[in-house]
């Protein structure tokens, strides 16, 4: 299932967007916090108040994949903020060393504003969720988690999609409670091959 196309953003703004990510791996590594972003000289797109994931790859596997969810700083600081978070802090992975930054392929994704998307139902849900398209954020009292859009290439079937977002959160798979909140949201994904 492919991504969305591209159309936010010029191959330009992707491609510095990309070395920023990249730099603020490198940083990371070496220092332990992410580089710094001199945002006078971004283009206006990238000086936009937005959420991003950074996916990390290499030979193929899962690297690390973090984000964030409240659109706080520019994107072009959240890019490099999340990359460093990524490389680092994943606890799924140990950290990236300096000997794979060169073989690690980046995948950044850039969220839209969430929207409220209040369901009567849990079969409401699941008949109104866009497979491939939407994002969906899972809230309940404390437990939150969600799924970009590209999980659905490995979820493609709305039941098993919402199940895992379940599980993910803490929640039993077959857990239903009108108290959950739901926001839904669509990425611009783009990413690179390795420097």
């Amino acid at each position: 299932m492919a991504h969305m196309s591209s159309t936010e953003y010029s191959p330009a703004e992707q491609a510095q967007l990309l070395s920023i990510a990249r730099s603020s791996i490198r940083e990371g590594v070496e220092t332990g916090r992410p580089a710094t972003v001199d945002t006078e000289a971004l283009p206006a797109a990238l000086k936009e108040i937005r959420c991003t994931f950074v996916t990390l790859h290499r030979d193929g596997a899962l690297r690390g994949c973090t984000g964030s969810m409240e659109p706080l700083q520019p994107l072009a600081v959240d890019v490099a903020d999340v990359a460093c978070q990524t490389a680092l802090n994943d606890p799924r992975f140990y950290p990236v060393r300096a000997q794979e930054i060169g073989g690690i392929d980046i995948e950044i994704s850039v969220l839209s504003p969430l929207q409220a998307f209040p369901v009567t139902s849990e079969a409401d849900l699941l008949n109104r969720l866009q497979p491939g398209v939407d994002g969906l954020v899972l809230t309940l009292g404390f437990r939150r988690a969600t799924f970009l859009p590209k999980v659905w290439e490995s979820l493609p079937d709305p039941r098993h999609f919402l199940a895992e977002l379940k599980h993910k959160a803490g929640l039993p798979r077959d857990f239903w409670s009108d108290e959950i909140v739901l926001h839904r949201y669509w990425t611009e994904t783009f990413g690179d091959a390795a420097a």
